[in-house]
């Protein structure tokens, strides 16, 4: 995972990732100052290098002298071997409530300029003439990553067209949103799309992707919004992506932290939503998509802050998007992780956590496993304190009692992660269960929900399940599609296995093995 140093008041923010000559470039922001945009390179999606930073907020009185927010990088359509970087920006003339977007330039992903502005310094008109003197004194410095030129014919910084967005301090939620650009290009033609909101509508259902096309270069014309569900306050960090004729329009949703995503075959045509149209479960926010030599990825960070998304966030690694046979998208197993994987564990050494209760039974046959506890609860796991590990198994349940999974279990105490099944329904829940301090009575019993998803089932009480504890990161699929994908650093190693109440399962091809753990990241920074 990449993340801030650990112990520091800063945090990673939305990502925007690059695959170029063999090399995954990742921009972010850095909460909560929000002043640069930070780069970092790697060669697998997992391990990262920082590098110099790629963009700093403006010189004072420039229109994006207060805060940078989310940022997105792609080809230059027009200047062959260039990059474009279209960001997001905030002045302190109106104290960052109204959001803007700009753009920098790169010929080598690196170093990067700031396009030039229609944009002046109001400030101070009546200043003394040494100040004045000043002021234009520290403006005489080269075009850099800080400071965006005038250019009275720039459509630069544009901002939310009034024709069809909020656009004003005055009207729906007095805080104008144009944010989070992404730009996409078929044919001959571009579009920048971005978060904003339409000006009609109850206030807090007014939430958009807003769209201007791209004419000429680096001119931008209003056009309505691409789609507007009616639902939410705003829909942030857009995508738009095609696939298989198909065009696939991703978004995040604060309201309940979770990533979704729409469809439709042709654009202008009304964009329709799946009975399940969730990407990656609640938690995970600001996803981007960026595609490698294998296909597409899907990248986000992970707050484990909770609703707070401005401390403690990291970025886990990405998912690997994938089309049904019916057309909808799912976010499988990212297969980067494989070079971690290391030795097997034996999974025929199996034995029961608890003793003497209820009736047991246990039968193993080479890598199958016939399981069972008629009453009570019990865990079967296998020998051997892990700390990251991979875990397949075909699970075939008989009879309508419980099931899941359990890893980094203490023994003794039998603390742990519990990831409670329901082949039925098709339902998941993952918990921390752990024994708190001494004497502190009903309170020992501390019981934390992590994380839950579900998914539709075609062979109820059946299924091909994975789990992935890699460091903090855990990952759970089924059948292939991930449910759960999150971080968690409550308990770093222990016990692996499966448990059951009032039931009894055959697990087929198991296959258990230990994984390298990532280096930790407060390391990733600044050791080598």
């Amino acid at each position: 995972m990449y993340t801030e140093t650990q112990g520091s008041r800063k945090a990673i923010g939305d990502v925007d990732i690059v695959y170029h000559d063999g090399l995954y470039h990742l921009f972010h922001l850095v909460l909560p100052n929000h002043d640069f945009i930070a780069h970092a390179v790697s060669t697998n999606g997992i391990d990262w290098r920082r590098v110099n930073n790629a963009l700093f907020i403006g010189d004072p009185g420039s229109w994006d002298d207060l805060m940078l927010w989310t940022m997105a990088v792609s080809p230059d359509p027009h200047q062959p071997g260039r990059w474009r970087m279209f960001y997001t920006g905030l002045s302190r003339r109106e104290q960052g409530n109204i959001q803007r977007l700009g753009m920098a330039v790169s010929d080598d992903l690196y170093h990067w300029h700031k396009r030039p502005v229609n944009w002046t310094d109001e400030r101070g008109p009546n200043d003394p003439p040494k100040v004045m003197q000043a002021r234009e004194l520290a403006r005489q410095q080269s075009n850099s990553c800080r400071h965006a030129l005038f250019d009275p014919e720039s459509h630069l910084p544009l901002k939310a067209p009034a024709e069809f967005y909020e656009s004003r301090l005055d009207e729906g939620r007095c805080w104008v949103s144009f944010r989070d650009p992404y730009y996409y290009r078929e044919g001959d033609r571009g579009w920048l799309i971005m978060a904003a909101r339409t000006k009609e509508g109850p206030i807090v259902r007014r939430g958009c992707v807003g769209v201007m096309e791209e004419v000429a270069p680096e001119k931008f014309e209003a056009r309505p919004s691409l789609h507007h569900p009616g639902l939410y306050d705003d829909i942030e960090v857009p995508n738009l992506l095609k696939l298989d004729d198909e065009y696939y329009l991703i978004g995040s949703i604060r309201e309940d932290a979770k990533i979704r995503y729409w469809h439709t075959d042709k654009i202008g045509n009304p964009w329709r939503s799946y009975y399940d149209n969730v990407l990656l479960a609640q938690g995970n926010y600001a996803g981007r998509v960026c595609r490698d030599d294998k296909g597409w990825l899907l990248w986000n960070f992970f707050s484990l802050g909770g609703a707070d998304r401005t401390a403690r966030n990291l970025m886990p690694p990405p998912k690997r998007l994938q089309l049904t046979e019916n057309g909808m998208l799912r976010t499988t197993t990212y297969e980067g992780l494989d070079e971690f994987i290391g030795e097997r564990i034996d999974t025929r050494c199996i034995h029961q956590l608890q003793q003497g209760i209820g009736q047991q039974f246990c039968s193993i046959d080479g890598n199958n496993l016939d399981l069972g506890c008629e009453a009570g609860f019990q865990a079967y796991v296998f020998d051997g304190s892990i700390e990251s590990a991979k875990f397949t198994a075909k699970i075939d349940l008989y009879g309508l009692g419980k099931c899941g999974v359990i890893f980094r279990v203490d023994p003794e105490t039998q603390d742990g992660y519990y990831l409670s099944l329901d082949l039925l329904k098709g339902m998941a829940q993952l918990r921390a269960w752990h024994t708190g301090a001494p004497g502190s009575g009903e309170h020992m019993m501390q019981f934390q929900a992590l994380q839950s998803g579900n998914w539709r089932s075609e062979t109820p009480g059946e299924a091909e399940i994975c789990l992935i504890a890699f460091g903090h990161y855990i990952e759970f699929s089924v059948d292939g599609r991930i449910i759960l994908t999150l971080a968690d650093s409550t308990f770093s190693s222990g016990l692996f296995g499966v448990y059951l109440e009032s039931a009894r399962m055959r697990l087929n091809d198991v296959d258990l093995r230990t994984m390298n753990s990532p280096e930790q990241p407060a390391n990733h920074l600044v050791t080598g």
